[in-house]
């Protein structure tokens, strides 16, 4: 058996997702074209109130950054950090009057979708790897670190919470 190794240098780049605080972000990787329409339909399907913007990297042919909407800043927002990241078949959707528990699901439920990366109102930096041939997300730093473990108190206030979002019944 023949064949040969061939090495490639690797570096990274951490892409900050610069956001209002009212908005909720959901980056993940999918794999066909026909991803940012079917993303689109899924997301009107949930909440005529739901605002938000998308944009997926396209990783062959002309390679663009496809994009849609129904709030014309949520998809320049989007369309900015989907350039900023630039990793093939990466897409962004950013969400206003609506969270990414409600989205998730039918998200996920879209063929193309592979994986989710993060679905979070909290500040998120993205882990790029950078090779010869392109960039790919390694990981998502999603909010800050604990500072301890719930009391007991801290139990009955989160699940206050959610009883009063009407989560918990």
């Amino acid at each position: 058996m023949t064949g040969s190794v061939s090495t490639t240098s690797l570096s990274w780049d951490v892409v900050l997702v610069d956001k209002p605080d009212d908005v909720n972000v959901v980056i993940g990787q999918a794999h066909f074209i026909k991803t940012v329409d079917d993303l689109h339909e899924a997301l009107v399907g949930v909440s005529s109130a739901l605002r938000f913007g998308l944009a997926f990297c396209e990783a062959s042919g002309p390679r663009l950054v496809r994009r849609s909407g129904n709030d014309p800043a949520l998809v320049e927002l989007a369309t900015n950090t989907a350039l900023a990241i630039a990793a093939g078949h990466c897409f962004v959707i950013f969400l206003r009057e609506g969270f990414p528990i409600s989205v998730l699901n039918p998200v996920k439920a879209v063929p193309e979708v592979c994986t989710i990366h993060c679905a979070t109102a909290n500040p998120v930096e993205v882990v790029v790897a950078v090779t010869e041939r392109g960039r790919g997300i390694a990981a998502v730093i999603d909010g800050q670190p604990p500072l301890g473990v719930e009391t007991d108190r801290d139990v009955t206030e989160r699940r206050e919470l959610l009883r009063a979002i009407g989560y918990k019944l």
